[in-house]
């Protein structure tokens, strides 16, 4: 059974999550705050997290980044905040996608289903399960990315995002085909999420991210992968 971890503090909403997750056999922890998440999450071992960032006690973005220090389970934003800094924020502190409220139970389970098939293990053709560069070094199988002798932490995002590119090396993959692959989505909107993880992705891997040497963009096309 799929376990969600609910961290909101609205008692209604926390109630219509956990009635429509259940009805579809999720197994469901909520917690009200972010202390008691973070616990949770060490303790229950969630698949998945809808977080809320307007908690009593703490900033969401803060719990993000606990979460990042020793897990990478799935993490969705659900707010009221609509500004784009505020989703820049959410995403660069590790989050994998952002809902903004209010939204349709139908939209959110998607968005739930595919982060759920993100974390999934695929197998991989043994001759890309280890990508090597003069930079860095990416091992598929054990899901280790390490630059410069140190490793490198990357989120689920980021691991399927660059997974799709570099087991495809100089190939352009579109902008519609990573959305749809990574986030079940193929909306022009949302290649917003695209600059905000391949910027990441650049920032952790690249020597020089402004001029990136292997995660190549194809302006208005998409991405590619130069070994």
């Amino acid at each position: 059974m799929t376990r969600v971890l609910v961290v909101e503090d609205d008692p209604q909403l926390v109630r219509a999550l956990v009635i429509n997750l259940q009805a579809r056999h999720y197994g469901v922890d909520a917690a009200p705050d972010g202390a008691t998440a973070l616990r949770l999450a060490a303790s229950r071992q969630p698949d998945v997290v809808l977080l809320d960032l307007g908690l009593p006690d703490m900033d969401g973005v803060d719990i993000i980044k606990g979460l990042r220090g020793w897990s990478r389970v799935p993490v969705l934003v659900l707010s009221a905040r609509q500004a784009s800094d505020e989703k820049v924020a959410a995403l660069d502190a590790g989050a994998d996608d952002y809902i903004t409220k209010p939204f349709s139970m139908d939209e959110l389970l998607a968005r739930l289903r595919a982060a759920v098939r993100r974390t999934e293990d695929t197998p991989l053709v043994p001759e890309t399960t280890l990508v090597e560069t003069e930079h860095f070094t990416l091992d598929l199988l054990a899901k280790k990315a390490v630059r410069n002798g140190r490793e490198v932490r990357l989120t689920p995002t980021e691991w399927h995002l660059l997974e799709i590119l570099v087991t495809n090396p100089g190939r352009l993959i579109t902008q519609k085909q990573l959305l749809q692959e990574v986030w079940g989505v193929s909306q022009s909107n949302k290649t917003n999420y695209l600059r905000v993880y391949m910027a990441q992705l650049r920032r952790k891997l690249e020597s020089d991210p402004s001029q990136p040497r292997y995660l190549i963009t194809e302006p208005g096309m998409g991405y590619r992968f130069e070994g």
